[in-house]
């Protein structure tokens, strides 16, 4: 059962989150939502089932919401302010995990750009996981040479991640792996299983039981 929690951005917004901790956990996984200007939100049917498939492989969980969301304080701040917010939630979670095991992030869409950001800068992490990037909208660039277990998810039919964008990504990020769904658009209406079975495979990886 997930706990509701406050994540305190240090000189920023408090945020809201689920928090679930898994007995003798083998790791852990933070969320991030789709892009708040456009309904995005931690109830997001993606999010929810990613958190679901990393609590079923054994995994701790922690999806909140960005600044300016639900009952999030603050104001959206294009990006940088939520990369604070992440910053903030991975070491909440950190915290809860027992000693030495393994932290993963996952985002899709927008949160996809902002784990991307987040991890590119340097944060201590074991697994990075790109659901729906946004290609055609926000620059990955900086995760050019950046040495995590990453799988990057899309839609056979997501205008927003193209497949030509994707073998871009796949180029410039040789260790990654790359998975498409057939059929799956943007919002993978429908497509919410086989996604969450890439999840649960890449999750194994990383965080074996």
């Amino acid at each position: 059962m997930e706990d509701d929690v406050i994540v305190e951005v240090p000189d920023g917004p408090a945020l809201e989150a689920r928090l679930r901790l898994a007995e003798s956990a083998r790791g852990g996984l933070v969320v991030c939502h789709p892009h708040p200007l456009y309904g995005g939100d931690m109830d997001n049917p993606v999010v929810v089932r990613a958190a679901e498939v990393a609590t079923e492989s054994g995994l701790s969980t922690l999806r909140f919401n960005f600044r300016g969301v639900g009952r999030s304080s603050g104001t959206h701040d294009r990006g940088e302010g939520e990369g604070h917010d992440l910053k903030a939630a991975l070491e909440m979670l950190r915290n809860r995990l027992p000693p030495g095991r393994p932290l993963g992030l996952a985002g899709y869409s927008f949160g996809a750009w902002i784990a991307a950001r987040v991890t590119a800068s340097g944060v201590p992490l074991t697994a990075l996981c790109l659901i729906a990037p946004p290609l055609s909208m926000f620059d990955f660039g900086a995760l050019d040479g950046v040495d995590r277990d990453i799988l990057v998810v899309a839609g056979t039919r997501d205008t927003c991640c193209p497949t030509s964008g994707l073998s871009v990504l796949a180029e410039r990020m040789p260790t990654a792996r790359m998975a498409t769904i057939d059929g799956a658009d943007h919002f993978f209406f429908g497509k919410l299983f086989p996604l969450g079975e890439l999840i649960r495979g890449w999750a194994d990886r990383w965080a074996p039981g």
